[in-house]
């Protein structure tokens, strides 16, 4: 039998009933970390999956609940999965195969497909236009995480994902933090994910999350003239925009204290995606 080259990591919380759907699904190593369900759910993949690994964190830790799983892996390449999302049958053989071919390959950005109508989730639109170069695909400095399959080693030098970002949109900090140390970020469009959200979720809640994490990762990152057009941008799109703001306050401390701009060809990339965008 060929040995695995990918693992499956799977952060989840409270949702047992998704999990039951999409964990047959998956193919290869699978690590679920649990961030501190109250419904049953590590008791359940015990009992159902007992080829999945279960790690539970004992609370929330958000988006860097991955980072355990990939600090468990014993494989080069760990691919993410949410707890609605699977990945094509092949795709992981796929995505390996250019990694391997790709040595300074970090991130492989797949094509993900939405809901049963399978309709191609926008950002994976914008990452086939990117004008960036990139040796596997067009580059990138963004991605899915349920999208995504990533270098072990890259990921873990860069440090994966971080708690003040803590969840939604996590991934551009890492993103930028990988082409600052060099590591190639590339959207393949054969590899393929699917991606079934469930629709109960609070559009105005999630709008605001969008707002305090686009300001934090600008503070973490960027210039401070982009932090402060940032600010205003979001100051300005509505009562989700300036909740977020508020939202930010508390974890402004963490992000100064993190602070660390980006080299000059990363954030003139970062500005022509940008302008294209």
């Amino acid at each position: 039998m060929e040995e695995a080259r990918t693992t499956i990591v799977v952060a989840t919380r409270n949702r047992r009933e998704t999990l039951e759907r999409t964990l047959p699904l998956h193919a290869g190593p699978v690590i679920l970390v649990d961030n501190g369900s109250t419904d049953g759910t590590p008791d359940l993949v015990r009992g159902r999956f007992p080829h999945v690994r279960v790690v539970e964190a004992g609370r929330n830790l958000g988006a860097p609940a991955r980072n355990v799983g990939v600090k468990l892996a014993r494989t080069p390449y760990v691919a993410f999965a949410d707890d609605d999302s699977w990945w094509a049958k092949g795709a992981l053989d796929r995505a390996a195969d250019v990694m391997d071919a790709h040595p300074r390959l970090a991130v492989l950005a797949g094509k993900v497909l939405v809901g049963p109508e399978e309709r191609t989730d926008p950002v994976s639109t914008l990452m086939a236009r990117s004008p960036l170069p990139g040796s596997a695909g067009p580059g990138v400095l963004g991605f899915l995480a349920c999208g995504a399959v990533v270098r072990r080693t890259a990921f873990l030098e860069a440090g994966g994902f971080d708690d003040v970002i803590f969840f939604f949109g996590e991934e551009e900090r890492l993103a930028v933090d990988l082409a600052a140390r060099g590591w190639e970020l590339a959207y393949v469009e054969e590899v393929v994910a699917h991606h079934h959200p469930s629709p109960a979720r609070d559009p105005r809640a999630r709008l605001a999350l969008a707002a305090r994490n686009a300001v934090l990762t600008a503070v973490l990152r960027r210039p401070w003239p982009v932090v402060t057009r940032t600010v205003l941008r979001t100051a300005r799109s509505g009562s989700p925009g300036r909740q977020g703001l508020r939202d930010a306050v508390p974890r402004l401390p963490r992000a100064l204290a993190r602070r660390r701009t980006l080299p000059r060809a990363v954030e003139n990339a970062r500005e022509l995606l940008e302008r294209t965008s």
